[in-house]
């Protein structure tokens, strides 16, 4: 690689690690720009979800205080997380390239959509959270099991699809629910890195700068990435992921 594809990546594991922990989604950064950087799709998808695991670690720790007082509903959220990622990437691994090239462009676009249509939901599912159970639910722990899952394959949006699942399937206020779904994005993007490292080739060095990036933007989205707009994010978003479909259906 190129000193300028080794800064561009470092910057897009940032950008992802500030969008992670705000909302989700920052697979849509970082896997147009790994395709951009000559890795094969299913390598790329590897290295992105190796890569941005500690970013999401970072995150999660960032939010900890909002967090106090959940132990025993993180711990078995989490178990239905890391169970997730474990398939997902199982998944990833056993079929064949070809089938991840061909739902790739689907799956980036389902998340896209998700990312346009959230202030939409989010309005829409307000209503539902009155009457939710203040701890969540089997159904919660179902949902975390199966986007965990799509965590572990693909990732694009899976932070945003929890978000939404929460918001109808928990009462807590908004900022308690966005903590939560830091950890369980960190130990379902944990798990799956742990199976890709046994089970796959990975890039070593794409990861490390993602990790690097993906690390510091965990603790900048943390603090200060509350601040920015959530319409200048959701374009960024959406415009680099249509690159990335665009780099995958040429």
């Amino acid at each position: 690689m190129t000193w300028i594809e080794c800064a561009v990546i470092v910057l897009a594991g940032t950008g992802a690690g500030i969008i992670n922990t705000v909302a989700g989604s920052g697979t849509l950064i970082t896997f147009p720009v790994l395709l951009w950087a000559g890795l094969p799709p299913v390598a790329a998808n590897v290295a992105n979800i190796i890569g941005l695991a500690p970013g999401s670690v970072s995150g999660a720790v960032g939010y900890r205080k909002e967090l106090s007082g959940s132990r025993s509903r993180v711990v078995r959220f989490s178990a239905a997380a890391l169970l997730g990622g474990a398939c997902g990437a199982v998944l990833l691994a056993a079929l064949p390239s070809g089938v991840f090239r061909m739902a790739a462009p689907v799956l980036i676009a389902v998340a896209l959509l998700l990312v346009i249509a959230e202030p939409w939901l989010g309005q829409r599912l307000a209503t539902w959270r009155e009457n939710a159970p203040p701890h969540g639910s089997r159904g919660m722990v179902a949902a975390v099991f199966l986007t965990g899952v799509y965590g572990g394959y693909f990732g694009a949006g899976q932070g945003v699809i929890l978000l939404a699942l929460m918001t109808v399937l928990m009462s807590e206020p908004l900022q308690q629910v966005n903590a939560l779904k830091n950890v369980l994005q960190g130990v379902n993007n944990v798990a799956s890195a742990l199976m890709f490292i046994l089970i796959a080739r990975v890039e070593w060095p794409v990861v490390a700068l993602l990790a690097g990036g993906a690390i510091v933007g965990g603790q900048v989205g943390a603090g200060l990435g509350r601040r920015v707009p959530p319409t200048v994010l959701r374009a960024f978003i959406v415009v680099v992921g249509v690159v990335g479909i665009i780099q995958l259906v040429r």
